[in-house]
């Protein structure tokens, strides 16, 4: 491996035949660490989370993913709140450690939610399929822009709901990690397939824990 090791060209080894960038697998690695100690209900996970904001937004940008990247800096935020609303929770939504407390949503909170989700990712995809015709120079042509945008709007949501301990997200999760395989396939990211099955093992335990701390604090 030379040159610069954030090239997502520049290859750190192989696999089913494909090159595996040093920059992918740095992803994956702090991508895993994340969601591992997020399962815990560990603080520690934003702090990892900011380096994945980083490495996706740099990682997304060279694969053309316009969506996945323009959000990082939205999903940034989101880990600042997140961080904060977790160790900063009122008094009546301490736990025991006297960190923020699991809490689920209501059956109208979620139907509101999943149509503005709908709402907003038709209208994403749109403005990503447009990109290259207005600004031809700057953006080539974006692939599965529909899909691109479902997938973004559903990890800012799942991201929206862990910040808050909604035992929901792990919901969302699961959806976002089944979908991300695709979008990843056909972006030519060999190693990430792999990885997503990965992050729905992580988010099956996560919910194990989540449901069984929610439940014993009741």
């Amino acid at each position: 491996m030379t040159g610069n090791i954030f090239d997502i060209n520049n290859i750190f080894f192989t696999i089913g035949g494909q090159g595996i960038s040093f920059l992918e697998f740095f992803a994956v690695l702090t991508g895993l660490s994340c969601v591992f100690l997020a399962s815990r209900g560990k603080v520690a996970n934003f702090w990892i989370g900011y380096l994945y904001n980083i490495l996706l937004f740099m990682m997304f940008m060279q694969k053309n993913l316009y969506s996945s990247m323009l959000i990082q800096p939205i999903s940034l935020i989101i880990n600042l709140f997140g961080h904060y609303r977790w160790t900063h929770p009122r008094e009546n939504e301490k736990d025991g450690k006297s960190l923020l407390k699991i809490t689920l949503l209501t059956g109208r909170q979620r139907i509101i939610i999943l149509c503005q989700v709908a709402i907003f990712a038709f209208f994403w995809g749109l403005l990503l399929s447009k990109l290259n015709v207005y600004w031809p120079d700057l953006f080539p042509m974006a692939r599965q822009p529909y899909l691109d945008a479902f997938v973004t709007v559903m990890i800012l949501l799942a991201q929206l709901l862990s910040a808050q301990k909604k035992l929901d997200c792990w919901a969302i999760w699961f959806i976002v990690n089944t979908t991300n395989g695709i979008l990843y396939i056909k972006a030519g990211l060999a190693f990430m397939p792999i990885v997503a099955c990965g992050y729905l093992i992580l988010a099956f335990f996560g919910f194990r824990m989540w449901r069984k701390k929610w439940i014993d604090e009741k």
